[in-house]
């Protein structure tokens, strides 16, 4: 991997910005949106490091960004890392948090001092998800909505509501939290990684929420990556396979496996996939402690009451 350091005459301003957090951002081959979200980074009053991992396959994307003033280190991993860049990122980071960008999404001026206000304030909060708005039209992301429904009870010492799911480009994280719990799961790679992430940190202690007053701005490409539908597929059911009682995993592998009988080119790919990993999925296999279950089947139940509901929140 190589690490480039961006020289001093690059940065954006002496003034002071805000030394508590930083930005870390992933990209793959999408130079024309990654310089869009790193001008809107560069504008913000909180001014933070920006970190960002290129998983690119040429020299397109750094040629593109080099000497850009947001840009404190820009890492270039051997190969794509996936969301396990962010990982790589956070260790690289020097601030007590992070905040997660994609090379699509930002965040708005303030919300960054603000994700760090409650983190100051609340020293067992792990992770905090954003209101993310979509779009020039700044839509609500669907997301939003089933996060602020949660029906998992309020906690004293935690702001927002308490939720077991996040978007990932619309979060900020402790970064010892974060750490201690090992970032995102190596065999995910990517795809509807942020549960599995959402459990650990509950059942090491660390509490996970939602604060619609912090805002991630997010605009994605029309047609966006594809595949992705597949990869979230396969990646539900090793996440319940790592974290779940085998009940609750026989019955979600059952469902993409019947999904994949029907015909569906990206179902049959999820089930290639899901097999081909279970066994790292068996050998890695730790289950939730019961209070975080309990607090799953909480969120099993109020999706299976509400068509098109998500479990992970």
């Amino acid at each position: 991997m190589s690490t480039e350091q961006a020289p001093g005459r690059t940065r954006r301003s002496t003034a002071p910005g805000d030394p508590r957090i930083t930005v870390a951002v992933i990209t793959r081959d999408r130079s024309a949106s990654l310089l869009r979200t790193l001008d809107a980074l560069a504008a913000l009053p909180e001014r933070p490091p920006v970190i960002v991992v290129d998983n690119s396959r040429h020299d397109t994307t750094r040629r593109t960004v080099s000497g850009h003033p947001a840009i404190t280190r820009l890492l270039r991993p051997a190969g794509n890392t996936g969301a396990l860049g962010r990982n790589l990122a956070v260790r690289y980071a020097r601030t007590p948090y992070v905040a997660f960008s994609d090379d699509d999404s930002w965040w708005d001026p303030g919300s960054l001092a603000r994700a760090a206000d409650l983190l100051d304030r609340h020293p067992r909060l792990g992770l905090l998800a954003a209101r993310t708005l979509v779009g020039e039209q700044a839509a609500e992301d669907p997301l939003n909505a089933v996060l602020a429904a949660s029906p998992l009870p309020t906690e004293p010492d935690l702001p927002g509501r308490p939720v077991l799911g996040f978007l990932g480009c619309a979060c900020v994280v402790r970064r010892t939290a974060f750490l201690d719990v090992g970032g995102y799961h190596p065999l995910l790679f990517f795809g509807g990684e942020e549960t599995l992430l959402a459990y650990d940190l509950s059942a090491a202690g660390w509490g996970v929420a939602y604060e619609p007053t912090l805002r991630a701005r997010h605009h994605p490409e029309a047609h966006g990556r594809s595949g992705r539908s597949f990869l979230v597929r396969r990646n539900h059911v090793l996440t319940t396979c790592l974290r779940r009682p085998w009940p609750v995993a026989l019955r979600a592998g059952t469902a993409r496996a019947l999904a994949a009988a029907a015909g569906h080119p990206g179902a049959r790919r999820a089930l290639k996939e899901t097999v081909a990993r279970f066994p790292a999925a068996v050998a890695r296999r730790r289950t939730l402690p019961p209070r975080v279950e309990h607090a799953a089947r909480l969120l099993d139940r109020d999706a299976a009451g509400h068509p098109g509901g998500d479990t992970a929140r």
